[in-house]
């Protein structure tokens, strides 16, 4: 039974056809959670499969489910979510994502030490699409700085995911919910936001999962777009940053865009596509990093593959190694 003595936290799940994907173990990780006090919201972006049947076999009286007319956009089915939120504290769980069955508690129990804050964070680990851990990524941020979480996150100490980070409902309302230009990093905006203005906790054990896989929408936008995100976070970030610190962080912060967009760039399938886009990067960020000479000539090999220069490079180290 909840315990209403406790504060009511909100899991947010916002979905689009994974009723056959891994939306059934999304919202079971939410219905499992050992703090008790939970509402469960899924919002159902217009799909077209049986989500609403998925949702209805849990049978769990904290679940609400809200299937839109129409396709309203990822975004504004985040902040719809945020909208139908009772709780005092809100998750935003993507619909592939999972969290720890203690993942509440443990971040309840370490605000309660001091007190209201903007968000509260936990570490992540990273899977793939199977579920096997790729990177741990603890959260060593506690007392950091402000300055020291932003310069933490450039030096490899501290992560951002959604599925580790409990926002304060009221702040982030307060805030406009999750809001940028692209709605790429609309969800570090929020959090960067809520922590310098309103303090954090931080709990360094890893309590949520993040799934790296090929459906995700980070997978399907341009780099140009990314790059405009990642311009105005770090403008963010300088803005909220004290005035001392700002050049190092516009320095540092310029650099580790660049190699993450360079990233999104070698992602990019055609090898003229990959080209535009490593000179997109250069252009806005003004640093050069090359992607490994093994993507090189991965690259090179689907852009050959087939033609009379492929067959004729073939035939000569056949030649060679006969």
């Amino acid at each position: 039974m909840p315990d209403k003595n406790k504060p009511l936290v909100t899991i947010a799940i916002p979905t689009y056809e994974r009723a056959d994907g891994y939306l059934r173990q999304a919202i079971a990780s939410a219905v499992s959670q050992t703090y008790r006090n939970v509402e469960i919201i899924v919002s159902d972006n217009c799909s077209r499969d049986h989500t609403g049947e998925v949702v209805r076999s849990f049978n769990d009286s904290r679940i609400r489910y809200f299937r839109q007319e129409k396709n309203i956009g990822a975004n504004n089915n985040f902040n719809f979510c945020v909208e139908q939120a009772g709780g005092d504290y809100f998750l935003l769980l993507h619909d592939d994502d999972l969290i720890d069955e203690d993942f509440v508690d443990v971040c309840m129990s370490a605000a309660g030490q001091q007190g209201e804050v903007g968000i509260i964070r936990t570490g992540t680990r990273i899977c793939d699409e199977e579920g096997n851990v790729i990177f741990l990524y603890p959260n060593m941020a506690s007392g950091y700085s402000t300055d020291d979480l932003f310069l933490g996150w450039f030096r490899n100490k501290t992560s951002f995911y959604l599925c580790s980070t409990l926002f304060n409902t009221g702040k982030l309302r307060k805030i406009g919910g999750f809001r940028s230009r692209h709605n790429l990093f609309q969800d570090v905006i929020a959090e960067l936001k809520l922590a310098a203005t309103f303090g954090r906790t931080d709990v360094r054990d890893i309590k949520a999962t993040f799934r790296s896989h090929s459906g995700e929408m980070t997978h399907s936008v341009k780099v140009s777009q990314w790059c405009e995100d990642s311009h105005l976070l770090l403008d963010t970030m300088c803005n909220l940053a004290s005035v001392e610190n700002r050049n190092l962080i516009r320095k540092e912060g310029m650099k580790f865009f660049s190699q993450i967009n360079y990233r999104r760039a070698t992602q990019v399938k055609s090898l003229a596509g990959q080209l535009a886009a490593y000179f997109t990067v250069f252009r806005k960020f003004g640093y050069r990093h090359l992607p490994a000479p093994g993507h090189i000539l991965s690259s090179l090999y689907y852009f050959l593959h087939g033609t009379f220069l492929y067959r004729g490079l073939r035939a000569a180290k056949r030649r060679l190694t006969a």
